[in-house]
Order: structure tokens, then C-alpha cells, then sequence
């Protein structure tokens, strides 16, 4: 396990990573204003001021660019769960790694707003986010195990197709507590987030996310009932 927080890109990954970002946000903002439909590839790339051919560089089809929006920020949570002292308990390491992401998605909440938009109207790419988000999942509970010392030499970054005999042996090589630890943390941050945009007036989102993930770590006690 890797301690201390994690390297920061050098300047060609800063690059490379802010020409995916504005792939991703000139698709988002197109086919949110014409429908997905109707966004091409070229379209997406003149608008990033880049080429068609750089887009392929990034994404191996048109649909990618819409499902894949997440993928970076999914690499640092999982980055920094790795790099957590190795005295933070688990939940807590996943905690502040989600904790710094969301930090970072917060300034660009416009943009996620208008991918929700996008999903919605978009069936096909609704299911196709859907698998993806599983797929992380999956690799932050194998991260998770690397964490707490039962990784496995099965697990790399290059995830084999699903149902596939290397597939099901990597997932049987997953023990059950990381597996559920991150699909509660996953969990958690989407009824955290559900839970504030009903109550924005009254809490911040902050005060949300650190009290869903104290009610975890305390094993989810009743509360007490409410005075009548």
C-alpha cells in the first residue's frame, strides 16, 4: 500500500487530461442543446478545438465520450484511498477520498446537472452509464481489498469483458467485505446528495455527506423517536 497522498501529473498528463475534460464537456453541452442524437463526432471535436482523430485518441466510440464522464475522478478516489495512512480505518480512507472528489465535481456542477439531463432523455446511454458505474465499483472494491491486504494478482487496471472465465475468476477472488464496503460508500454519496437537493435551504451539502458516513461508521443505530 502506497502512503502519503498521491503523485501529482506531470504536465503532458495535465494536458491530456484537460483535453478529455473539454471532449467531454463540449458532448455534454451539445446534446443537451440538440439531443445526443444528433451530436457527431466531428461536432464534439470542433467545438474542444480538437481533431476527430485526437477525439479517438480518447474514446473508442461517440457513446463513450457521454458514459465515461466520471472515469478520472473514479482513478482518484481510488488513487486516494491507496495513499490514506495506513493506520485510517477503511470506510474513513474512502471517506476523505470521496470527501476531496466531490470537492473537486462541485465547481463543475452545471455540467454534471446537464449530463443528468442527457442520460435521462437517452435510454440507451442511461444503461450504458449504468454498467459503467458497476464496473467502478468493482474496481473500488478491489482497491479497497489491496487496502486491506487481500488484493490479488488478478487485479489490474484493464477490467476483462463481463461474464468472461478471467472475469469470473477475478470476481470470485474478491472477498465480500470490500465488495460491500464500496457499494455502501457508493450508496451513501447518492442518498447524501439525493437527501440535500430536497433541503438546500436548510444544509449544507457537507453537513450532509459527513453525517451519512458517521451514521455508517456507528453501524447505522435507530434514532431516537421524535417528540410528539
Amino acid at each position: 500500500m502506497t502512503e502519503g497522498n498521491p503523485a501529482a501529473p506531470g504536465l503532458r498528463e495535465r494536458k491530456k487530461q484537460a483535453t478529455r475534460a473539454a471532449l467531454v464537456a463540449a458532448a455534454v453541452r451539445l446534446a443537451a442543446e440538440h439531443g445526443a442524437e444528433n451530436v457527431t463526432v466531428d461536432a464534439i471535436s470542433e467545438a474542444a478545438g480538437v481533431s476527430a482523430r485526437t477525439f479517438f485518441n480518447y474514446f473508442d466510440a461517440r457513446d463513450d465520450v457521454f458514459v465515461m464522464i466520471g472515469a478520472e475522478s473514479s482513478a482518484r478516489v481510488r488513487q486516494a484511498v491507496l495513499a490514506a495512512p495506513p493506520d485510517v480505518p477503511p470506510l474513513e480512507a474512502l471517506r476523505d477520498a470521496i470527501a476531496s472528489e466531490l470537492a473537486e465535481i462541485e465547481q463543475h456542477q452545471d455540467l454534471w446537472r446537464l449530463h443528468s439531463e442527457v442520460l435521462r432523455r437517452s435510454p440507451h446511454l442511461l444503461a450504458r452509464s449504468i454498467g459503467a458505474h458497476l464496473a467502478d465499483e468493482l474496481a473500488l472494491a478491489e482497491t479497497l481489498a489491496e487496502r486491506i491486504g487481500t488484493g490479488s494478482p488478478l487485479f489490474s487496471e484493464e477490467r476483462p469483458d463481463s461474464a468472461s472465465p478471467d472475469d469470473v475468476r477475478r470476481r470470485r477472488a474478491l472477498g465480500l467485505y470490500p465488495r460491500l464496503l464500496a457499494a455502501v460508500g457508493v450508496t451513501a454519496v447518492r442518498v447524501a446528495v439525493e437527501h440535500w437537493c430536497v433541503r438546500q435551504d436548510e444544509v449544507a451539502f457537507a453537513d450532509v455527506f459527513r453525517e451519512t458516513f458517521e451514521q455508517l461508521a456507528a453501524g447505522l443505530p435507530a434514532p431516537a423517536p421524535a417528540d410528539r
